[in-house]
C-alpha cells in the first residue's frame, strides 16, 4: 500500500523557547537536539555546576532538565566524560577487543544523557498535556553509562557462564594491499564459505562462527590467527569476490575525511505528520507524575538491540509495551547466560513487556497484528529494509487501521546512502568513520566491538517516538517517525567532524582517554584544560612512571593532592553490584538478573 499523504513536517516545540546554562559538555548537543525540534534558542551561558536546559511558552510555565556528571556516584569520583566511562564500565567493555580498559575517544556518554535529557523534556510535555505536573527532569552522565553497559552487567552478574569466551581480539582486518575492512553476516554456512574462499579450512572457519556471532554480546571476538592471516595474503578484489560468492557482507573502513563529502540532515530523524484520516488520537489514561507515559501502549516487533531498547525506554517512561514474538518466541530469550529460564541480555531490554507470539508472514497473523495496533498509540519495528512494505504492514497499511498511530522505523541506514552493506552495528561504524573516531591517534581505527551504535541508535529511536507523541498531541494526526544507526553514527562523529570541517585535527591525541595501570588495578584522569588525560605522556605526571608500584588508592590520593581528578576503573563488571559508587541503584529482577535505574527523575 502507498504512503498517506503527507502533510508538511511540523515541529513539536514550536512556540517554545530554550534556555541552556552550565557546562556545555553537559548541555550543547540537548539544546541542538530541542532547537531542531522546533524550541527557539534564547541563547546559552557557559559555567561550572550543573547542566540546565529548559523550556517555556507562553503560559510561562517553565520546564527544566538538569544533567550532572554524577547522579548516583559521589562527585570527586565521576566529573567528566573520562571518570563517567571508567566507572560506570564502558571503558572496560570497550577495551576488552584490546586485553584492557580504554576510553572512548569520542563523548559517547554525554551524548546519551544529552538524549536522555531531551528525551525526559519530550515525555513531560506528554505528561502535562495530559495532566501531569511535572517541573524538573533529572538525569546524569553515570545513570546513562550504566544504560550503556545495562547488558553487559546482566550478563556478568548471571549464574551462568558466557556463551563464548572472553578474550583479546576481533576484527577488522587488512588486506595485501591495505585495505581494512569489516565482515558481517548472520548466517554461519555464509561466513565459513567467505573464508574457505579466501583458503580457510572449513572446521577452522566454523570453530570461529561462536566467538563471531556473541561478539555483540561479549564485545570481544577472539579468532584463530590464521583468518586474518589469509585476510592480509588476500587483496581487496579478492575479498569483494569472496563476498560475493558466499552471500557475507564486507565494508572497508571510511575515513572522518570521507565522510565530510557526503551529504548528511541536521537531525538525525525525520518526523512525517501524516493526513488524519478518522479520528482523534486516543487520549489515553491519566498519567502517573513520575510515569508520564503512564496509559500509553507501545506494541514493539523489534529483534537484537536497537528497537526493543526503545520500546524499553518507553516502558522505563509508562507505557503498557506489547512485545510481538515469532512463533515459538523471541530464540533470544534462550541466549546465555541465564537467569532460571530466561537470557540475562534479553531481560536487561526486555524485562515487563508483555509478548504475544504472531506468525506475520501468515495472513491470520497480520490481522492479528493489524487488531493490535487498533488500540495501541505506537508500534515500533526494525525490520529489514522492504519487510514491512512487502507484508502490508508499511506506515499507510496500519494507519488505515488507527489514524493516530505514531509508526516508528529504527532502521540501520534510512535509506539514504547508496551501496552499503548489512545495517548492523559495526558495519554502520565501519562505514561512517566511527571507527576513527572513537580511537585516538596513534591507534589504528576500528569499530568498538560494544555494541555504541545499537544502544544510541535505541535512544535516538525514544526520542524520535516521543518527538511524534507530542506532534500528534499537539496536531492530532498520528506521525510516522524515522531513526537509523547512520543517525547515531553522525551524532556521535559531528564534533569529530567540525573539527576537520575546520580544518583541525578530527581525532584525539595519542594516549588521550588511557588509563594508568596500578599495582592492583587501573586508574583514570580526568579530561581536562592542561591535557589531564594524557596523564601518561612525558612531564606531565612524572611521579607517575612508578603507577605500577602504587595501590590505586595510592595513585588516586596523588592526583587528588595536586588537584586532579581521577577514579579507579571498572574492569569486572560482576563487582559493581557491591561497588559504593553504585550499589545502591542497582536491584535483582524476580529472575535474578541485575537491573540498572531508570535514567531520569522526574519532579
Amino acid at each position: 500500500m502507498a504512503h498517506p499523504v503527507t502533510v508538511t513536517a511540523e515541529h513539536p516545540l514550536d512556540g517554545l523557547g530554550l534556555r541552556a546554562a552550565g557546562p556545555p559538555a553537559l548541555t550543547a548537543v540537548a539544546a541542538r537536539h530541542l532547537a531542531l525540534l522546533g524550541a527557539d534558542d534564547l541563547g546559552s551561558t557557559a559555567s561550572d555546576g550543573p547542566g540546565i536546559v529548559s523550556l517555556a511558552g507562553t503560559d510561562a510555565r517553565l520546564l527544566t532538565a538538569e544533567i550532572v556528571w554524577a547522579r548516583l556516584a559521589p562527585a570527586e569520583e565521576v566529573s567528566d566524560e573520562a571518570t563517567a566511562q571508567a566507572a560506570t564500565g564502558v571503558a572496560h567493555v570497550h577495551g576488552r577487543r584490546d586485553g584492557e580498559p580504554r576510553g572512548l575517544a569520542a563523548d559517547y556518554l554525554t551524548t546519551a544523557c544529552s538524549v536522555l535529557a531531551v528525551q525526559g523534556l519530550l515525555a513531560a510535555l506528554i505528561g502535562r498535556a495530559r495532566g501531569c505536573a511535572v517541573e524538573t527532569v533529572r538525569t546524569g552522565v553515570d545513570l546513562a553509562g550504566l544504560l550503556a553497559v545495562g547488558q553487559y552487567l546482566a550478563a556478568a552478574t548471571a549464574a551462568d557462564e558466557e556463551a563464548a569466551p572472553l578474550a583479546p581480539g576481533g576484527p577488522p582486518f587488512t588486506t595485501a594491499d591495505g585495505v581494512c575492512f569489516e565482515v558481517e553476516t548472520l548466517d554461519p554456512a555464509a561466513w565459513v564459505a567467505f573464508w574457505r574462499f579466501l583458503g580457510v579450512a572449513e572446521r577452522l572457519a566454523g570453530s570461529a562462527w561462536r566467538s563471531f556471532q556473541f561478539r555483540y554480546a561479549t564485545a570481544c571476538c577472539p579468532l584463530p590467527g590464521e583468518l586474518p592471516a589469509r585476510a592480509r595474503a588476500a587483496d581487496w578484489a579478492l575479498v569483494l569476490r569472496a563476498a560475493a560468492e558466499s552471500g557475507a557482507s564486507v565494508c572497508a573502513l571510511r575515513s572522518l575525511t570521507d565522510r565530510l563529502a557526503e551529504p548528511r540532515p541536521a537531525a538525525p530523524w525525520r518526523l512525517s505528520p501524516l493526513l488524519p484520516v478518522a479520528g482523534p488520537p486516543s487520549p489515553g489514561a491519566a498519567a502517573e507524575t513520575a510515569r508520564p507515559l503512564a496509559g500509553f501502549t507501545v506494541l514493539e516487533a523489534g529483534r537484537r538491540i536497537q528497537a526493543p531498547l526503545t520500546a524499553h525506554l518507553l516502558g522505563l517512561l509508562g507505557a503498557d509495551v506489547v512485545r510481538v514474538e515469532p512463533p515459538g518466541g523471541d530464540p533470544l530469550r534462550g541466549m546465555p547466560p541465564m537467569c532460571g529460564d530466561l537470557s540475562a541480555r534479553w531481560l536487561a531490554l526486555n524485562r515487563g513487556k508483555r509478548a504475544v507470539e504472531i506468525d506475520i508472514k501468515s495472513a491470520a497473523g497480520r490481522a492479528a497484528l493489524r487488531d493490535l495496533v487498533a488500540g495501541a498509540d505506537v508500534f515500533v519495528h526494525n525490520w529489514a529494509p522492504g519487510t514491512a512494505e512487502r507484508l502490508g504492514l508499511d506506515d499507510g497499511d496500519l494507519s488505515a487501521v488507527n489514524p493516530a498511530l505514531v509508526y516508528a522505523y529504527t532502521s540501520g541506514w534510512a535509506g539514504r546512502l547508496a551501496d552499503v552493506p548489512l545495517g548492523t552495528d559495526f558495519m554502520v561504524q565501519a562505514r561512517t568513520g566511527v571507527g576513527e573516531a572513537v580511537r585516538p591517534a596513534g591507534e589504528a581505527p576500528a569499530p568498538s566491538l560494544m555494541t555504541l551504535l545499537d544502544v544510541l541508535g535505541g535512544l535516538l529511536g525514544a526520542q524520535a517516538v516521543l518527538a511524534g507523541l507530542l506532534l500528534r498531541e499537539r496536531g492530532g494526526h498520528g506521525v510516522r517517525v524515522d531513526s537509523s544507526l547512520l543517525g547515531a553514527a553522525e551524532v556521535l562523529t559531528a564534533p569529530a567532524l567540525r573539527r576537520a570541517a575546520e580544518g583541525g585535527a578530527c581525532r584525539a591525541p595519542e594516549g588521550f582517554r588511557r588509563p594508568l595501570r596500578t599495582a592492583d588495578g587501573w586508574v583514570s584522569v580526568a579530561d581536562g584544560p592542561a591535557g589531564q588525560a594524557g596523564a601518561a605522556c612525558p612531564g606531565m605526571l612524572a611521579d607517575l612512571t612508578q603507577s605500577t608500584a602504587m595501590t590505586s588508592a595510592e595513585v588516586l590520593a596523588m592526583l587528588r593532592s595536586r588537584g586532579l581528578r581521577a577514579t579507579t576503573v571498572t574492569t569486572a563488571l560482576d563487582t559493581l553490584g557491591a561497588d559504593p559508587r553504585f550499589a545502591s541503584a542497582l536491584t535483582r529482577d524476580e529472575h535474578g538478573a541485575l537491573a540498572v535505574p531508570a535514567p531520569w527523575r522526574f519532579a
